[in-house]
């Protein structure tokens, strides 16, 4: 794989199953990367339906009846993504020679330190007009974004035959990795939600993931992971069989998009110095158990490390703490999620959920518990997924028909898997509470009785949005639009074209039309004050030794990362309207966090 610098500081992660399910068709060409879920089979093969009939290209369609069908249907709208955006890159670079508005434009697009950005410029300066010289500088200079893909490791459910349990490579994540593995990109995929060693050995099955005789990996390994040790173990992990990872990408435990994975504490400006600080230890200890496992398997084994990037994402809002990540942490690349959903060129959302988005405040965006993983999940209130399961609850009627079962991680009685959010399971769990009501207070009865019913069909609520979008008929029970974005979305409120998105990410212009928007290291700190007045909140009476130490832990971890801030911003150039401000809110965090512990 080229390992060529991105064109970009920035990159759109993985949102939903749907949001950027074809996001890199939509702005691959500009050079940006973006991350496609390869979680819902069944949302691909309608998505790889509809490119076909759009760009006119002969379909074949991959039906559950066809062997190994969620691998093929992965594969055939990757490689179709891949070919698309191919096509689309090369028809964008002959209009960048053709006419010079489009690459003024495309100029305006580009990072202004980019070395690229200043090539270009001097064509237009010096007045250029030979087509074959500038034809010639974008063949050397310009690539498309990469194409890369999403596995969420715990959505690995086995599957089966009507009489018998299917081999683990037809697990849900098995199939999903071997679906990329077979297609014809030349990405990464990106592993979130933690550590599966079953799935991480599987990787061993696929040479495009070892260096090739070139001393190149065809197809890279992404992990995100939100603290240090967790990278080290993981890393390590693959390193042990052969396997390079070639990218951790950071993301804030709470001030994110989706589930949200909270740390003990560790906030994430100590965590970015802590990479900072270690990412040669990193990249040596993976490279020499590297090299002694391939030497072990009789492969290829490189002289040098290959490349290591750290890049960070959550909660990002403002050009200045853009630069800061990179400038600061030497970052590769910084997250841009939530704010995109503005950008109807970018991600695929429905009209009257990009409308309820827009409008949505800080009150709007909460972290729920809706999602059936059991995880806290970033969501959104008044989406019509909400609207919809109230309804079904007043009418006795709670649960989903769970159409899919990607998330029936569960075992029913039987034996069987089952979703939190179907109403199978919520059927027989109300009807146990019912059975026990005079056991409860109103109060306990009522609160059980909404923890049952809370829990949303995220597999159709997370894909709906593009059915929309594209006029693709949806079938079965309505679940409407779930959404997952980061609390940082209420700082945004309205839709905006791609490039006004961009000039924003760079400091050429601001979107933002509020002057209330607080840092994002503070805003993830008061988030982990709220969490920690919550787990207190939540423990029973009588505490227990490893309660009172996990939470001091969390204490000090906090106040440990309150002190480093104090530090940090108290020597920055950077914030400087907002440094006073800062501190003093660092300050009433500490404050806080003293107070809330005393009741331990």
């Amino acid at each position: 794989m080229t390992t060529t610098k991105p064109l970009h500081t920035f990159h759109i992660p993985v949102m939903g199953l749907a949001y950027t399910i074809d996001s890199p068709i939509r702005v691959a060409k500009y050079g940006i990367s973006s991350v496609i879920s390869i979680a819902d089979d069944e949302l691909i093969e309608k998505m790889n339906a509809f490119y076909h009939q759009k760009f006119e290209l002969p379909y074949r369609e991959i039906t559950q009846k066809m062997p190994d069908y969620r691998a093929a249907r992965i594969t055939s709208y990757l490689n179709l993504v891949d070919q698309i955006v191919q096509e689309k890159f090369k028809n964008f670079k002959k209009e960048l020679v053709e006419s010079k508005l489009a690459l003024e434009n495309f100029i305006a697009l580009l990072p202004n330190k980019s070395e690229i950005k200043k090539g270009l410029q001097h064509f237009i300066a010096d007045g250029i007009t030979f087509k074959e010289n500038i034809q010639q500088y974008l063949e050397n200079h310009m690539h498309p974004g990469a194409i890369d893909v999403n596995i969420m490791t715990k959505l690995d459910k086995d599957n089966y035959t009507k009489t018998a349990k299917l081999a683990v490579a037809f697990n849900d994540a098995h199939a999903a990795l071997r679906g990329f593995a077979n297609s014809s990109l030349t990405s990464s995929v990106v592993l979130s939600a933690g550590m599966n060693p079953r799935l991480y050995s599987y990787f061993e099955n696929f040479s495009d993931f070892f260096p090739d005789a070139n001393h190149k990996l065809q197809k890279k390994i992404t992990l995100k992971v939100s603290d240090f040790r967790s990278a080290m173990i993981q890393g390590n992990y693959f390193a042990k069989k052969g396997l390079w990872v070639s990218e951790y990408r950071i993301e804030s435990g709470l001030n994110c998009g989706g589930h949200a994975f909270a740390t003990d504490g560790f906030l994430l400006g100590p965590i970015l110095e802590e990479f900072k600080q270690k990412k040669e230890t990193l990249i040596q200890t993976a490279h020499e158990l590297m090299v002694k496992a391939l030497e072990q398997k009789g492969m290829i084994a490189p002289e040098k490390p290959f490349e290591l990037k750290i890049s960070v994402q959550g909660g990002v809002g403002t050009a200045e703490e853009h630069t800061f990540l990179l400038d600061k942490y030497g970052v590769d690349s910084v997250g841009w999620g939530s704010p995109f959903l503005l950008v109807p060129e970018a991600t695929s959302v429905d009209k009257a959920t990009r409308k309820l988005l827009a409008q949505a405040k800080e009150e709007d965006l909460y972290l729920s518990q809706i999602s059936p993983l059991g995880v806290p999940f970033n969501t959104l209130r008044g989406t019509t997924n909400e609207i919809m399961k109230q309804k079904r609850i007043q009418e006795n009627k709670a649960g989903s028909s769970c159409p899919k079962k990607f998330l029936a991680l569960n075992k029913d009685a039987n034996g069987n898997a089952i979703c939190t959010a179907s109403k199978k399971y919520q059927d027989t769990k109300l009807q146990e509470l019912e059975n026990k009501k005079s056991d409860y207070s109103m109060e306990n009865y009522t609160k059980i009785k909404e923890s049952i019913t809370e829990k949303s069909c995220l597999c159709v609520g997370l894909a709906n949005a593009s059915y929309l979008e594209n006029d693709i008929k949806i079938k079965g029970q309505a679940q409407g639009v779930v959404i997952c974005p980061g609390p940082n979305m209420a700082y945004f409120d309205q839709e905006v074209s791609l490039s006004k998105m961009v000039q924003h990410i760079y400091g050429n212009s601001s979107i933002l039309r509020v002057t209330d928007r607080p840092n994002l290291f503070i805003k993830e700190l008061k988030m982990y004050v709220d969490y920690f007045k919550n787990e207190i909140k939540d423990i029973s009476t009588e505490v227990s030794g490893l309660q009172i130490k996990k939470l001091s832990a969390f204490k000090n971890n906090l106040l440990d990362g309150i002190a480093y801030y104090q530090s940090l911003f108290s020597s920055t150039s950077y914030f400087g309207n907002d440094l006073k401000g800062i501190e003093k809110q660092l300050d009433l965090c500490a404050l806080e966090i003293t107070k809330i512990s005393a009741l331990l």
